[in-house]
């Protein structure tokens, strides 16, 4: 489960400003281990900038992308998601200074094959590429090891194509008023495409972009999914909270002498009030 994953727990971040601070000290750091013998003032002469970076494997990404769309025999979506998410997990921590995005992106995808249960040989994967096949297969494996390290053998991906499956799967069984509810999957899916190129996909969770992406595929199409989400998605939340804070309120009362609305400065209702943020959200 994603509550209890590595990607939860280890690949998923505040925010936009931790990762760009992650990053610099990434550049900044292979910058000061080969920067010794080079004056300061001709850095950039020598070294990438952290925007730099950012442009270049920015191209790769996309890349990778049309790489996946074109690959035969064709790849399931979640291969295409699983290697865009190793592909920026990588270099949260690494530089391209010190690793060629160009063998990295194709170790992610032949790595993210493996992981998915798509099995292709190292023969049949080289032969969608152009040039020197054989030194392709000796960079990839080379880097597979490498790579797998530098993942720190976090190597299962909750991903949002699954998310958005599993919810067009739901809608189909619990909101029958919807007719032909696979009308959605094609704007939803292009909608996790342009996700997948983005830091989004290292902020939130996969259940939150899926369903994002079918919320923007319904309004895509003029269907209204307010009662999905608020009676049908939402049911049972209440039941949930009910169980979960009140434990978590006599713990607190039984440590501190105070309840949770003493100690967080709010009443139960206020709480209460801020839980359905969230529906709120949806709807808008």
């Amino acid at each position: 489960m994603f509550a209890s994953s590595t990607q939860l727990k280890c690949w998923t971040f505040s925010g936009e400003t931790e990762l760009k601070q992650l990053r610099i000290e990434s550049n900044q750091n292979v910058i000061k281990a080969h920067g010794r013998n080079v004056q300061e003032e001709d850095w950039a002469s020598y070294f990438l900038t952290y925007e730099e970076e950012r442009l270049l494997l920015r191209q790769y990404e996309i890349i990778l992308k049309e790489f996946c769309n074109k690959f035969q025999p064709p790849f399931p979506k979640c291969i295409l998601g699983t290697s865009l998410a190793f592909f920026r997990r990588f270099w949260v921590n690494n530089s391209p200074m010190d690793y060629h995005p160009k063998d990295i992106m194709l170790t992610v995808v032949y790595l993210s094959c493996k992981v998915e249960e798509f099995y292709v040989p190292i023969g049949q994967f080289v032969s969608n590429l152009k040039g020197n096949r054989e030194k392709f297969a000796d960079t990839i494996l080379t880097f597979e090891l490498l790579l797998m390290s530098k993942l720190r053998y976090h190597l299962t991906v909750h991903n949002p194509f699954r998310a958005m499956e599993g919810l067009l799967i739901d809608i189909k069984t619990r909101f029958k008023e919807l007719e032909n509810p696979e009308r959605l999957r094609k704007n939803a899916e292009e909608y996790i495409d342009r996700c997948l190129l983005s830091d989004i996909v290292l902020i939130l969770s996969p259940s939150r972009i899926g369903l994002s992406g079918i919320l923007y595929s319904a309004g895509k199409e003029g269907i209204n999914m307010d009662r999905y989400v608020t009676e049908v998605l939402m049911t049972g939340l209440e039941d949930v909270l009910r169980c979960i804070y009140p434990a978590e309120k006599n713990q607190t009362h039984a440590e501190t002498g105070q309840g949770p609305e003493q100690r967080a400065g709010g009443t139960d209702s206020e709480k209460a009030g801020e839980m359905s943020q969230p529906g709120e959200q949806f709807r808008q």
